[in-house]
């Protein structure tokens, strides 16, 4: 590394740093010195590591590890994109219709997966909840930015990429090659369960999810349901937005949810009882699948004790992201507001737990293996699912 390069890497790091404490000092009351000592901690630490490392470091690295871990560290979906790679986001973003269907976030430095829509090329390929990707197209992306690990993913619709992945069932990585296709949103299914219990499926909150949830429930009770169960394992896609018209159908009064952020102000989405469709005892399923909209859902029902919740922890995925530029070119995608639940918590930082927690104990599907169907289908052995078992044996014991 050149003298000349050395030093402007180092005042670009300067540079950025003075502008932390900066904003800390002008920015913030006293009350919040903490954040000011901790700055200048990173300011040291940096000291350190181009006076006393065992070679030289490239800082213009070191720095751009430091960002990425400051924003996973506060929000797992947050990237930040230099000016080349936020060009590039831009371009893309309305453009490529081409996709794998996985869900991401950041985890311990690497790119996570939240799930995969179901009928994706992930989902065909096996990749589960809990999964790493540990390459996109031989691209480590330990510290790549989440938005870019997306824009890497995407293109026309049949062209190929090749990914590894780490799984807890795998003790190496696996090198996987997917198809890209055209990415379609499984739809709202229904059946009705042995002791007249409807069972409602809803893998997404995607557009248009609670007009037909409101017809699955309407053709149950044609049917002689007398109890319901809402399925919304594994449902990461979709919006808030549709969580909170598919909470309606079942609230006739109180707080769906709240938004708010630091310089948005709060704005709360109240049940209306026009929108109501059923009371009908009602159960809802989760799992670390659970995300978005399908989360502001099952903690509206759960806070208002309109439905106990069976199964696992959600993922932890409801917020307003928001590109927002930078000088010199690039942007920080950023987590602006969040939704919280009725009783007040933010969703994204505690997710919502069960009030009865029911492990999954059927192993996860292994990349060899064949692959899932198409679309999710109702099950056909209810008791071979041990959280729909339970979940049955609770909405049974709910009075009518």
């Amino acid at each position: 590394m050149s003298n000349k390069l050395r030093t402007l890497i180092v005042t670009v790091s300067s540079i950025m740093v003075a502008a932390l404490l900066a904003g800390a000092m002008l920015g913030r009351s006293s009350s919040d010195d903490g954040a000011y000592r901790q700055l200048a901690v990173y300011t040291e630490v940096l000291g350190k590591i181009k006076s006393d490392y065992v070679e030289e470091p490239d800082l213009k690295s070191v720095t751009l590890g430091a960002l990425n871990g400051l924003l996973e560290s506060i929000d797992p979906f947050a990237s930040y994109l230099n000016a080349e790679q936020y060009k590039e986001y831009l371009k893309n973003r309305d453009t490529l219709k081409g996709g794998v269907g996985l869900v991401l976030s950041k985890r311990f430095g690497y790119v996570g997966v939240v799930d995969s829509i179901p009928g994706s090329p992930a989902a065909k390929a096996g990749l589960v909840t809990g999964d790493m990707v540990e390459t996109i197209r031989g691209i480590a992306t330990r510290d790549m930015p989440l938005a870019y690990a997306n824009i890497l993913l995407a293109g026309k619709a049949g062209t190929t990429i090749d990914v590894s992945v780490m799984a807890m069932r795998h003790p190496e990585p696996k090198k996987i090659t997917l198809t890209r296709a055209e990415i379609q949103y499984p739809k709202v299914s229904e059946k009705l369960l042995d002791g007249q219990v409807g069972y409602v499926l809803a893998p997404s909150m995607g557009e248009g999810t609670a007009a037909e949830m409101t017809a699955a429930i309407k053709s149950l009770e044609k049917q002689g349901a007398q109890r319901l169960i809402l399925d919304l394992r594994h449902s990461s896609t979709g919006t808030p937005e549709e969580g909170v018209q598919v909470a309606n159908l079942f609230l006739d009064k109180g707080l769906i949810t709240y938004l708010q952020g630091q310089k948005v102000a709060r704005k709360d989405f109240e049940a209306d009882p026009a929108k109501a469709i059923t009371k009908l005892p009602l159960v809802v399923l989760t799992n670390r699948g659970t995300a978005r909209g399908a989360e502001v859902a099952a903690a509206a029902l759960l806070d208002n004790k309109r439905a106990q919740v069976v199964g696992e922890r959600t993922y932890g995925d409801a917020s307003v992201r928001r590109p927002i530029p930078t000088d010199e070119g690039g942007a920080i995608i950023l987590s602006v507001a969040k939704y919280y639940s009725p009783s007040g918590k933010a969703i994204q930082d505690n997710y919502v737990t069960p009030s009865v927690a029911v492990n999954e104990t059927e192993p996860a599907a292994d990349m060899d293996e064949e692959a899932p169907p198409e679309t999710p289908q109702p099950p056909e052995k209810p008791g071979e699912d041990p959280v729909l078992k339970k979940a049955i044996e609770v909405v049974q014991a709910v009075k009518g």
